[in-house]
């Protein structure tokens, strides 16, 4: 008897899970978009549901989004506002976020977690909702790519890895002890990703990715190659006498193959970065009056919406057909999803915004130099949400401020420990870094470990090679690179 029993209630949750996907996809859409954006997909659904209206603006701030039953049915009539209830839609929407938490919290066991995977999973949860068309170009060339299932899905891997200027910042043997991929398959799909195009993708670096771009022109063994190859330090250093005398060639030669490599591309995945010149429009505002806080969510281009009362009048008066009251009953329905869906969208930024305030009150009285450590499960765990849901109702979205618009993923980074026990942020760790290598002596300019010593001083402790890399994010050249000869 519990064997029926228990398959009846599985084909029970399945029916629901199904009904419940496309309005899930489509909350969740809602959530992710800008403001900007959000009324392109509400006119959509204005044009195809008939049973939604938008309310004009002059009398936004009078009418209510919703008009109350005005008409009362007959006996042998439902409620058309009871079939219109989504109480039990959310209640089971939290609860399968709830699940999720728990899940997660257990699958979590009892390993350390470092500040290795902490920049990890904040890599991933950046990565989330955010524009990825190059890891999209990619991904399309990878499901054509003839390899075996292991060696796929090591290069999903890969591509995941690469940065914004289309490198490989991943070391494959450290890549080895973070997943199930052995070195072997790690490297042959390294190889193939460099197939890929553009041409230079997935490269270490740039010495490499030149290289390539000029492989594929069949100049491997031009001057030009010789002198990346060999010579890349002299080249970035412009120092063609002294490369003349190192190759054997005249100073003309030299200088038509520099010209040859400065039509290359040192950075081809940028092609593919989304356009920065484009209209920014807050989506939350924070200013301070009287010494308090106010946050303000923008509105302006939300439009206000409403159940048309004409079609409730026409279901109440019962002179409609079973299959025509029935498909008004589910437009109705899919309005009222949207309606809650837009608040519910509005209310889930406001208290994720109302808790970076919290968290982040230094930053927004004394600027970035007071930007703190900040997680999105931290944010995820007081809102009472999961962390997918935190990255998706931050995608795409700013928040002006008094020290400057932001996005909102700003906001979020891991950080260290100084010796006095403060927390540092990895973007104010950069602006320290940036600040001292402004203030150098150019003709003796700080190498990295130089940094690290001085970075030390100030109760920080970094690697190097991490010095190394926020060098790099923040477009600065390394020591040598920035020594003036004159």
């Amino acid at each position: 008897m519990s064997g029926p029993g228990l398959s009846h209630d599985l084909r029970q949750r399945q029916n629901q899970s199904l009904v419940l996907a496309p309005q899930l996809r489509q909350s969740l859409k809602i959530l992710q978009v800008a403001a900007l954006d959000l009324r392109s997909e509400i006119q959509e659904e204005l044009q195809s549901n008939p049973t939604l209206e938008e309310l004009p603006p002059e009398h936004s701030s009078k009418e209510p989004e919703t008009t109350p039953e005005e008409n009362t049915p007959t006996e042998d009539e439902e409620n058309p506002h009871e079939e219109i209830d989504f109480s039990k839609e959310f209640e089971i929407l939290g609860k399968l976020d709830e699940d999720w938490r728990d899940y997660m919290s257990q699958a979590g066991g009892a390993q350390p977690y470092t500040q290795e995977d902490s920049e990890k999973r904040q890599h991933f949860m950046d990565s989330l909702v955010s524009d990825a068309s190059l890891q999209e170009h990619l991904m399309r060339q990878a499901e054509l790519a003839d390899t075996d299932e292991n060696v796929a899905e090591a290069l999903k891997y890969l591509i995941g890895s690469i940065d914004d200027r289309g490198f490989l910042t991943l070391n494959l043997p450290d890549a080895t002890f973070q997943t199930d991929h052995t070195l072997a398959e790690l490297q042959e799909a390294a190889v193939v990703l460099t197939t890929f195009d553009p041409t230079g993708i997935g490269s270490p670096d740039i010495q490499t990715c030149l290289l390539a771009q000029l492989a594929a022109r069949e100049r491997e063994s031009s001057l030009s190659a010789r002198i990346i190859r060999n010579h890349f330090d002299l080249l970035s250093r412009r120092r063609i006498p002294e490369l003349s005398r190192k190759l054997g060639a005249s100073q003309d030669d030299i200088q038509t193959a520099i010209e040859e490599i400065g039509k290359l591309d040192p950075a081809p995945g940028r092609r593919f970065a989304e356009d920065t010149n484009r209209v920014v429009e807050p989506d939350v505002t924070i200013t301070k009056v009287d010494g308090e806080w106010k946050i303000d969510l923008n509105s302006d281009y939300i439009p206000r919406l409403r159940i048309s009362s004409t079609y409730r009048e026409l279901i109440a008066k019962g002179t409609l057909s079973k299959e025509e009251k029935e498909y008004l009953k589910e437009r109705m329905k899919s309005g009222k999803f949207l309606i809650d869906s837009i608040e519910q969208r509005q209310r889930t930024i406001e208290k994720i915004t109302r808790e970076i305030l919290k968290a982040q009150s230094e930053f927004f009285d004394h600027g970035i130099s007071q930007l703190k450590p900040l997680t999105m499960t931290q944010i995820a765990d007081i809102v009472g949400v999961h962390e997918t849901t935190v990255s998706r109702a931050i995608a795409n979205k700013y928040l002006n401020t008094p020290q400057g618009i932001f996005e909102f993923r700003y906001f979020f980074t891991t950080g260290y420990q100084s010796a006095e026990g403060d927390s540092v942020s990895n973007t104010s760790v950069k602006e320290i870094i940036a600040d001292l290598i402004a203030l150098e002596d150019r003709s003796t300019p700080f190498s990295d470990q130089t940094i690290v010593k001085k970075l030390q001083d100030k109760g920080l402790k970094l690697a190097r090679r991490t010095v190394a890399k926020y060098r790099e994010e923040l477009g600065i050249l390394p020591s040598n690179m920035r020594r003036d000869y004159s």
